[in-house]
């Protein structure tokens, strides 16, 4: 009969584990292993490494002759280690380790060394050093970091999942949580459960999804946080609580009476977490409590830190993801809240937002050299990643009134916004900076603040918006004679006005602006400047000098490197190649379009490169139905994320590809397919379109189901019989009788006006 001690407060009671299936599974079979001696369950303070290692304990305990559960903190626990150590009847003991169904027969414990952290680590450390030596002795530690014992097997315990970015109508989480999708992550689920204990009544609904989903995320998947949170909702609704924890979540607090002090509220737990460390480390802490979430090392000066490595090894500074080879780092909570708090009491958020702002504004201000050259992705990618910093630099910037600096890094800040599909945010910016009513700035800046409005309102879908923008913005310019700005500025009106309707006012525009950049030398702006005059030749039906201009403009754009200018002009390209009744030219120009989009990470272009992409995989690839959908929904989604409306012409063509495809796939193929759609990311969708078949030859070239009428499930059953599959192995694969399988044989020879399966092969091989 196994004995087990005298539980610790910190163990609490028996509890249902939420999200740990995996980790459960991993303990178990590594303490059920003869050959282990020591696993140490690792991770930061609220992780719930005590629950965890407590609730397999209960469950393999009766495996072992003997359990004993210790608080390393203890007074009498290190006597009891000694205990447990002394030298073994090494002669009653069989010479290799027994099964598991004689373990209690030998004698064997298992030691459940609970908090060896801070004051306990060394003398545990030391036990444990021992204890590892006797065959006896199995011991399941739990500790913040390892303690670096000989023979140390290490179960690292993250915080639970949290909800990714969901994209909404309105861009907003709230407006598209979805309840039933939601209670599949583990942080969501406890958060439920633990919110019932605390109401019963209280149930994840559509109004209140999205709220709990930031809960959970602005908690970091902590479980003890989330737990804490939950109980909140007995005096704020879930919609309120998102907003008490934004700014500090050491504000959540009412942990049971019997749970250890720093269980009891995060303020607490924050300041236990702390406990030990040195100086530089602290200092280190609190400077970092000012950045968002996501800094790399070198974009916070952080490479020469010897205090990272400590700051990391305790959990404190915890990894959140990876860009193209560097850590993204974040401050965990609620330490973060805590430092950022310590911080201001002792006078020094002031002085470290201050030098957190100055370090983002020159990140900021260096790239703009290489963003229309060879490290435009690396530096587009960069920037993308460090979002919010570079948004709470410009927070910072306005409240102490550095007016000229802020507007610099909005200026700064135009190609990235626009990658990123921060649109409204850019036009705001501008506006509150450059605007009527704004701070007192140089004509010359207001001019390009003015120019940038009109470049974000274009690109959300406004061109009559964006001209005005722009001749204001020619206006504030007449007076300061940059001829170079001017000159950009006019092809930006250039480009409004095509969009608006009006080609002549355009190509007035756009000729002078092209050839003033051209001789000035400004590559870039004269190659889009080009780029947009062909357009206004196509548009007047001048398609050979449109060709020559934007031949021009993509050899000049390849030169420069500018990845995303030369995406643009691609697809004025493929559009001139439809033209001409050239789908093959369009669909290799749009696959190097989608393929530099994604290199830069590309938002805003990229919904209409997708539709664009779509309509011709309708025209070239019929039986490529369910890709298309899925490609029209995830520029549908894509699309609302950055606020942008769809131009008119595309929104007439975007429905009839719809209505098309809806009439030709079945209802539940459709449906299913546009599902897919909405829920792939921008780099989903660009491999998803890529990986269409191209087409080889002209559609005309032979028969295909589009032309004969096949149904989805005909134009499945032909491509089998192109596999030269049988009958019976056709019936198999898609789970119908043989009998059906012959009438839709029957049905695409009738309609294909082929005479034997060899020639419906041949007829699928032509539609590509």
């Amino acid at each position: 009969m196994s004995t087990m001690g005298t539980l610790p407060a910190a163990l609490g009671p028996v509890t249902e584990l939420v999200g740990r299936e995996l980790e459960a599974a991993m303990l178990r079979e590594r303490l059920r292993d003869p050959l282990v001696r020591l696993v140490t369950v690792t991770g930061r303070a609220g992780v719930g490494k005590s629950r965890l290692a407590l609730e397999v304990v209960r469950e393999i305990g009766g495996e072992f002759g003997r359990v004993e559960v210790r608080d390393a903190g203890a007074p009498d626990t290190p006597s009891a280690l000694a205990g447990l150590a002394a030298p073994p009847a090494l002669a009653d003991l069989p010479a290799r380790p027994a099964p598991v169904e004689r373990q209690q027969e030998c004698g064997r414990v298992l030691l459940l060394l609970d908090g060896c952290d801070h004051e306990a680590r060394p003398g545990a450390a030391g036990a444990l050093e021992a204890l590892t030596g006797d065959p006896r002795v199995v011991v399941l530690a739990t500790a913040v970091e390892p303690l670096g014992v000989y023979g140390e097997l290490l179960l690292p315990l993250n915080p639970l999942a949290v909800p990714g970015p969901v994209r909404g109508p309105a861009g907003g989480a709230a407006a598209a949580a979805d309840p039933h999708e939601l209670q599949e992550v583990a942080s969501v689920a406890l958060f439920v459960r633990r919110a019932r204990a605390a109401d019963p009544a209280f149930a994840l609904t559509p109004e209140n999804a999205g709220a709990v989903a930031e809960i959970c995320t602005l908690l970091d998947g902590l479980p003890l946080a989330v737990e804490l949170a939950a109980r909140r909702l007995r005096l704020l609704p879930p919609h309120l609580l998102p907003v008490r924890l934004r700014d500090r979540t050491t504000v959540l607090s009412g942990g049971p009476a019997n749970a250890p002090e720093r269980h009891r509220s995060l303020a607490a737990l924050a300041e236990w977490s702390c406990r030990g460390l040195d100086a530089p480390a602290r200092a280190l802490l609190g400077r970092l409590s000012v950045y968002e979430p996501g800094f790399g090392l070198s974009a916070a000066g952080l490479s020469a830190e010897p205090a990272v490595d400590t700051l990391m090894d305790r959990g404190l500074l915890v990894v959140v993801g990876e860009e193209r080879g560097e850590l993204r780092l974040a401050v965990s909570e609620p330490v973060r809240s805590a430092a950022r708090d310590a911080l201001a009491e002792a006078g020094g958020e002031d002085a470290a937002r201050d030098a957190h702002a100055e370090r983002y504004r020159t990140l900021v201000g260096s790239a703009q050299a290489g963003l229309r050259g060879t490290a435009q992705d690396h530096l587009l990618r960069e920037l993308a990643a460090e979002a919010a910093n570079v948004t709470a630099a410009l927070r910072r910037l306005r409240e102490r009134g550095d007016a000229e600096a802020a507007a610099a890094t909005v200026l700064g800040c135009r190609l990235p916004w626009l990658v990123q599909g921060r649109l409204r945010e850019g036009l705001e910016w501008c506006d509150e900076l450059g605007g009527e009513g704004g701070p007192a700035l140089p004509d010359a800046v207001r001019a390009r603040l003015a120019d940038q409005s009109g470049v974000f309102a274009l690109a959300l879908g406004d061109p009559q918006e964006a001209v005005r923008r722009h001749r204001h913005a020619l206006a504030l310019g007449k007076g300061v004679g940059d001829r170079r700005q001017n000159a950009l500025v006019s092809a930006h009106l250039g480009a409004a006005l095509l969009e608006a309707g009006d080609p002549p006012g355009a190509r007035a525009v756009l000729v002078t602006a092209h050839s003033a950049l051209e001789a000035m030398g400004v590559t870039g702006g004269a190659a889009g400047a080009a780029a947009s005059l062909a357009g206004v030749l196509r548009a007047e039906g001048d398609r050979r000098r449109a060709q020559e201009l934007l031949d021009r403009a993509v050899e000049a754009l390849r030169r420069s490197r500018d990845g995303r200018g030369l995406a643009g002009a691609l697809r004025k390209e493929a559009a001139l190649a439809l033209d001409g009744d050239e789908p093959a030219r369009a669909d290799r120009a749009l696959r190097e379009a989608l393929r530099l989009y994604g290199s830069v990470g590309e938002r805003t272009g990229l919904p209409g490169l997708l539709e664009e992409f779509s309509l011709l995989l309708m025209r070239t690839a019929p039986a490529q139905r369910p890709r298309t959908v899925r490609l029209l929904a995830a520029a549908d989604t894509l699309r609302a994320a950055t606020g942008a409306a769809v131009p008119d012409e595309w929104r007439s063509a975007a429905e009839r590809a719809r209505t098309d495809l809806g009439a030709r796939l079945d209802w539940t193929d459709f449906a299913l397919a546009w599902a897919e759609g909405v829920r792939m990311t921008a780099s989903e969708a660009v491999a998803e379109a890529l990986s269409a078949p191209a087409p080889t030859r002209r559609p005309s070239a032979g028969p295909a189901p589009e032309d004969q009428s096949l149904t989805p499930r005909q134009v499945q059953v032909a491509l089998l019989v192109s596999q030269g599959m049988t009958n019976r192995q056709i019936a198999s694969r898609l789970d119908i009788s043989e009998w059906t399988v012959v009438n839709h044989v029957r049905q695409v020879m009738r309609r294909l006006g082929c005479s034997s399966r060899v020639q419906v092969a041949g007829a699928v091989g032509r539609w590509a």
